[in-house]
């Protein structure tokens, strides 16, 4: 079964995808940006220390989130396969998670600097988990959640200079990992336009090619 990473700036739809695909697969998406938030919600003491450096747009140290990579990926879930959505962000951990599994293929989905702004910008949060957006899936009462009536709030780092700042960050430090997993032949790019189903359906067919070609 397949181990995956997702790559791609914020707002290209990891979550999305990997939400998609864990079910299509049967694997679990595991999240880095997910784990921190709850750790950031109950306030323990991880949550506050990365609570600032989350809210600026910047990094989490990589001896911090490689532990935590290292406990969830131990989890019986994941021995037939997993998608990491927000890991590896730098050539450091990239290596680190060489020793813990062995990755089929690292996804990027491609999105212009413009689109991540325009998206993430646009989008509200409710504490129940619920995300809306100005455009698509807005609430039926303006500011509130359509499940548990809640006001919605938008997060510090979809602010557009947080946006914009994040974007510059991902740029930077992703294109050491970029080359890093072109020369372990495990690299795909995709194009992060147009509808989620297409978005997954060049997801699975750049599997399927990949994965015909390491076998064959």
């Amino acid at each position: 079964m397949f181990k995956l990473v997702l790559l791609g700036p914020p707002g290209a739809g990891k979550g999305t995808q990997a939400d998609v695909l864990g079910s299509k697969y049967g694997i679990p998406h595991i999240s880095t940006g997910n784990i921190f938030r709850d750790h950031i919600t109950r306030q323990t003491d991880l949550g506050k220390q990365v609570q600032h450096l989350l809210s600026r747009g910047d990094l989490v140290p990589d001896d911090v989130t490689n532990e935590l990579v290292r406990d969830r990926l131990a989890r019986n879930d994941c021995a037939a396969g997993f998608i990491l959505d927000g890991y590896p962000r730098t050539t450091d951990q990239a290596k680190f998670l060489k020793r813990l599994a062995r990755i089929t293929a690292v996804v990027e989905i491609a999105v212009p600097e413009e689109t991540v702004v325009k998206r993430l910008s646009s989008r509200w949060m409710c504490a129940c988990g619920r995300a809306y957006g100005l455009v698509s899936d807005t609430p039926r009462k303006r500011g509130q959640c359509d499940s548990c009536d809640a006001q919605l709030f938008q997060r510090n780092d979809d602010k557009p200079e947080v946006i914009r700042h994040r974007f510059q960050v991902y740029r930077e430090s992703t294109q050491p990992l970029v080359e890093f997993y072109k020369g372990e032949n495990r690299y795909l790019r995709v194009d992060g336009a147009g509808s989620i189903q297409d978005v997954t359906k060049r997801i699975s067919d750049a599997l399927v090619r990949h994965v015909a070609h390491v076998v064959g």
